[in-house]
Order: C-alpha cells, then structure tokens, then sequence
C-alpha cells in the first residue's frame, strides 16, 4: 500500500475504518472519567454513602486496570503477531474489543466490571500500534507522523462526540448504556475493516525473540518514559475532570458533557497540528509540547474555580496535550531500528502507564485531602519530569552520534 493516485480511494477507505476503531477505543478509554460518579455510585453503593472520595478514588481502579491491560497486551499481541498479515490482526483484534466492551454491559459487581476493563485494554496497543504502521505506509515518507495523526483522529473525535455522548447516555440511563454503544462501534468498525482495509503483509520472518529485542535500545526507553510520565500529567487531570467541574467550579453535572466537548475539539485541533509539526521538526515539537503541558496544567489548577475560565483552560489543555501524540509515536519508530511493530505497539503500552500512573496519582492526591485541583498540580510535576527525559535522551543521542559516525565509516 503506498500513495498513488489509483489506490488514494482505498486508502482514505482503510484508513477512515481504522479510524472508526480508533474512535471506539478513544470512547472506551475515557467515557469512563466523565462518568466515574455514576460507576462508583452504582458500583460502590456502600462506600459512596460513607465517603464519595474515596469511592471516587476506588472507582479510578477501573481506569487504571484499563490501563495494565493496554500495557501487557501491546507487547505481547504485537509481538506475537507480527508475522502475520496486518489487515487479518486488525480484524481479529477488532471483533476482541467488540467482545470485550460488551461484557462490561453486563457483568453485574466492581470486581467482574474491573476483569472486563482489563481484558477490553489488552487489543488497545496492538490496534493503534498496527494501525499507525499501515496508516505511515499510505502516507509515505516525509509524511509519516501525519498518516499517524488521521489514525488518532478518530481517538479525539471520539473526545467531541463519543465520550460526552456516552456520557449524557450515562447520566440519563445508566453508566452502562455508554458501553453498549462503545460494542456497536468496534461491530462496525470491524466490519468496515473487514470490508476495506486491503492485504497487508506482516513481516513473515520476524519471531517474538526479535521482535523483543527492540528492549535493548536505549533510545526506546527514554522515549517511553516520556510517553508513561509526560503524558501521565494529561491523564492526572482528565481522570478527575468531573469532579473538577462539579466540585471546583460548582457547576451542575449537566456541564461535564459540555466540557467534554471542549477537550475533545482541543484535542482534535491539537492532534492534526501536532501531525504536520511533528513532521517539519520533530524535535522541539515534542520539547516545546511537554513545557507547554507542564504550564498549562498548573494554570488550570489556578482557574479552576470559575467554570468559564476552567472551559477555556480546557480546551488548550487538549490542544497541547494532543499535540504531543504524533510526536512520541513518530520518535518511537525512528529510534525502534527494525522492531517496527512492537515499537508501534509499546508507545500505547507507554501512554496506558501514564493513564494509570496519573489516574492512580490523582487519585491518591484527592484522597489525602488536598481536594481537587490537586490532579491538576500533579500533571505538572508529571510533565516536568517527561521534559527532562527528553532532554536528556536528545543529550545522549547527539554525544553518541559521532561516535557512530566514525564507527560507520
């Protein structure tokens, strides 16, 4: 599949089906923030007559099971099957998270909910790991971190559309009617894929012991560092932007669907602007985007007490943030050498340690006591810290590259 003008229909074909499965996956993964009140009220009757906090906090667990699943799947099914033919993966894994999320619409205790979050994690990474190497495929060179972003696109529509749609379905008929919508998109996503996606080979020869060798480069650590601690800020505040709104600002509940929107058109416009910087200068995207992050979440926590500041903080907060995503996706496969699809895999292994590294932080902030926009606060320190493993990484690299200049001649 390369770019051509005969095969340009097909292509924006398979990359709109991969997309939908991307806008699946971005509704599974965050709907859950909005409607994290509900779940634990209906989950966690008990603790949330005693203490909504703490079954707020409780009720994080489930983000964060969400969360190891993507971190042990992503590795693991990419690995196993890079070998095999790419379209056949992305429907298997498709028809998986169709599966997946229908079971969270029925099993009936916190503890069942919580194994079938895990399970719907495990095709997460692989699905955007394999989607975004098809996707930089039809791109081309020079256009690799924009066929990344059109993948992405459909994770931060979902933010628009998805997520405060399937959270005023929550809130008007139950937690569990936004994942009975969430199983019908990954059904149509897996028949569009099924439907349009053409062949698309694998790397027949490649073996798991190959495909983990990617571990021993160093490069590919630090970059997933940024992704689980830079990143990880994003997901400190979005985990808890509920109660942000209701708490803080004292809005009404029929708010947080509003300002989910507003994080979804940031992250939408952030997303697409991040695909094109990323492809200009790589480099001072991704520094210039995690010292945005930093600043932007502590400005938040600042204004978060008046719900019209805290809406228009909002939607920069998503704007920055997504702007990072193409980005750390991009500079993981230009460091991974020839472990292209576990490479891919892992950044979505390495954001979904950040999901439940911020998730779990925040949570653990609010618990102690320092209310609310201390997720926030958080974020920042996390973003921080993400900086300077990318200094530090971009350090090391141009020390080493003369010595691996002399050495190639």
């Amino acid at each position: 599949m390369n770019p051509s003008t005969t095969s340009r229909g097909a292509a924006k074909r398979a990359l709109l089906s991969l997309a939908i499965g991307s806008f699946g996956i971005g509704m599974t993964e965050f709907v859950v923030m909005g409607l994290l009140p509900d779940i634990a009220g209906d989950l966690l009757p008990s603790l949330w007559a005693a203490s909504p906090a703490d079954a707020l906090s409780r009720a994080g667990w489930l983000i964060s099971l969400y969360a190891l699943g993507v971190v042990i799947g992503a590795p693991t099914i990419a690995g196993f099957a890079a070998r095999y033919p790419r379209h056949r993966v992305m429907i298997v894994l498709a028809l998986a998270l169709t599966v997946f999320n229908a079971l969270t619409v029925v099993l009936p205790t916190f503890e069942l909910v919580g194994v079938s979050r895990f399970l719907a994690g495990l095709p997460h990474g692989a699905f955007f790991g394999i989607g975004a190497l098809v996707a930089a495929d039809v791109m081309g060179p020079g256009n690799r971190a924009k066929g990344v972003a059109f993948i992405l696109t459909g994770l931060t529509v979902a933010n628009v559309v998805g997520v405060p749609l399937g959270t005023f379905l929550g809130q008007q008929w139950g937690w569990r009617a936004a994942f009975a919508v969430v199983a019908l998109v990954f059904a149509l996503a897996t028949t569009c894929i099924a439907l349009f996606v053409p062949q698309h080979p694998g790397s027949p020869g490649r073996t798991m012991r190959q495909e983990l060798g990617v571990f021993r480069i160093g490069q590919v650590w630090f970059t997933l560092g940024v992704g689980a601690i830079g990143f990880g800020g994003f997901f400190a505040v979005y985990s808890y932007i509920a109660p942000l709104v209701t708490d803080v600002a004292g809005a009404p509940e029929g708010v947080v669907p509003i300002v989910l929107v507003l994080m979804g058109v940031g992250m939408t416009v952030g997303n697409l602007v991040g695909g094109h910087l990323a492809d200009i200068d790589l480099r001072r995207t991704l520094l210039l985007g995690l010292a945005a992050m930093a600043g932007v979440f502590a400005l938040l926590a600042v204004v978060s007490i008046w719900i019209v500041s805290l809406s228009l903080m909002i939607v920069v907060v998503g704007f920055v943030s997504s702007v990072l995503s193409p980005s750390i996706q991009t500079r993981l496969m230009d460091v991974a050498g020839d472990n292209q699809s576990i490479a891919a895999a892992m950044n979505h292994s390495a954001l979904n340690i950040g999901n439940s590294l911020g998730a779990f932080l925040g949570g653990v902030v609010i618990a102690v006591g320092w209310g609310f926009t201390a997720p926030a606060w958080t974020g920042a320190a996390l973003a921080a810290a993400g900086l300077a493993i990318a200094l530090l990484s971009y350090r090391l690299e141009a020390r080493r590259a003369p010595a691996a200049a002399l050495a190639a001649s």
